[in-house]
């Protein structure tokens, strides 16, 4: 898929200074409002599989990714927007081969997978917090190409607009695509919650402000929320996640696109299943 803002690739040859500067003509170019045609209603998943015994097939003809047939029905509704979960897994300490970053797309519909994809290309640079997307953004945007569906909301494994310079993974990859995106953190990059967030009851949500890390937007901007996607009843001892509006989407549909996605584990279904099938290509290329 040609990109939207081809100038705004991701380059790891840049300085850590022109990176940065990148980010900002990024989180410029970012829409953090509503401007898209999406409800939670329409994207929303109920059923949530274990995947300790593997991935279930791709129910629409792309199976043959994984090698399996498929084995739902045709029930389903053709017009649903499509969702795609995307994560990373990275081969690393190879002996005969360079690191490299393993990013998984898998897309779903009316509730189902419909496509699995995957894409590894070299890391060239380490990990910087803030940098994601110079360091894993050529391996995602591949990975995206590879979907023969074309994508109407983006889940991505990282930030959005909470970051340093509003321009997280999830932003980047949405301003590049010109999609709707979400960005779905484990860790909090930067922000301040309006509430404590330790041992908060599952649906639990607040919002995430900017502090003075974040450094081109206005103090107390709401940027995101901490969501408490599932918890113990006793222990409540999961910690929330941190969801941000990537691009196209408002801080406030974000979590409720990202709970309407959620079925019962921590993780929504898009970037859970993601994250397993990262795992499988990693396997299959080591």
């Amino acid at each position: 898929m040609d990109l939207a803002r081809p100038d705004l690739r991701p380059d790891p040859s840049l300085s850590r200074a022109e990176m940065e500067d990148l980010q900002r003509d990024i989180a410029a170019a970012a829409t953090f409002d509503d401007d898209h045609a999406l409800d939670p209603a329409t994207v929303a998943i109920d059923g949530a599989p274990p995947l300790a015994d593997g991935l279930p097939p791709a129910r629409d003809g792309a199976q043959e990714r994984l090698g399996t047939e498929s084995g739902a029905g045709d029930d389903h509704d053709p017009d649903a927007p499509v969702v795609a979960g995307i994560d990373q897994a990275f081969l690393t300490d190879r002996d005969d081969a360079p690191d490299a970053a393993v990013s998984a797309a898998v897309a779903f519909r009316d509730g189902d997978v419909i496509e699995y994809a995957s894409a590894t290309t070299p890391l060239s640079i380490p990990y910087v917090p803030g940098l994601l997307a110079f360091r894993e953004g050529d391996s995602i945007l591949a990975a995206l190409d590879r979907l023969d569906a074309d994508p109407d909301l983006l889940i991505c494994d990282g930030s959005g607009r909470i970051h340093f310079r509003e321009a997280g993974l999830a932003t980047h990859v949405g301003v590049l695509r010109d999609a709707p995106s979400v960005g779905v953190a484990k860790n909090l990059l930067c922000g301040e919650p309006d509430e404590p967030t330790d041992e908060r009851p599952e649906g639990w949500q607040t919002p995430v402000r900017a502090d003075g890390a974040v450094t081109t937007a206005e103090p107390g901007t709401a940027i995101g929320h901490a969501f408490q996607s599932r918890q113990y009843p006793t222990s409540r001892r999961v910690n929330p996640l941190y969801v941000s509006p990537g691009h196209r989407v408002s801080a406030e549909t974000a979590v409720d696109l990202v709970a309407a996605l959620c079925a019962g584990y921590k993780l929504p279904e898009p970037t859970r299943f993601a994250d397993g099938y990262a795992d499988t290509a990693k396997r299959n290329a080591d």
